[in-house]
């Protein structure tokens, strides 16, 4: 009788196997992310992989570049805006009363008015 798992000689919570002992990780190479919190993050890429100039910082989620002496400055956050706001950003306020009268109209005509 089986005992329910979908895979055999495994269990919950068990670990990855070891590597195989014939291969080798691929060769990867660790670059430094400083941010202007004074963070220092160090990412892994490939050997062969170019690195980008800028990264998002791990720690407080800021850019992070290159340069330790002259990181990236802070990203300036945006205020939340409404659904209306962005439609007012698009329309002008006469665009507006003429949508708003073809609106009305249209309601006034539904109602028999």
């Amino acid at each position: 009788m089986s005992s329910g798992s979908a895979i055999r000689g495994s269990r919950v919570g068990s670990s990855p196997m070891r590597p195989d002992e014939r291969s080798e990780p691929a060769p990867r190479r660790e670059v430094t992310y400083f941010c202007a919190a004074g963070h220092a993050s160090q990412i892994r890429f490939a050997a062969d992989a170019p690195a980008p100039e800028t990264w998002d910082c791990p720690r407080c989620g800021q850019p992070a570049g290159l340069d330790g002496e002259n990181p990236p400055g802070r990203l300036r956050a945006e205020p939340y805006k409404s659904h209306l706001a962005y439609v007012k950003e698009r329309r002008s306020d006469e665009d507006a009363a003429k949508i708003l009268a073809e609106a009305l109209a249209k309601v006034r005509q539904r109602r028999g008015e």
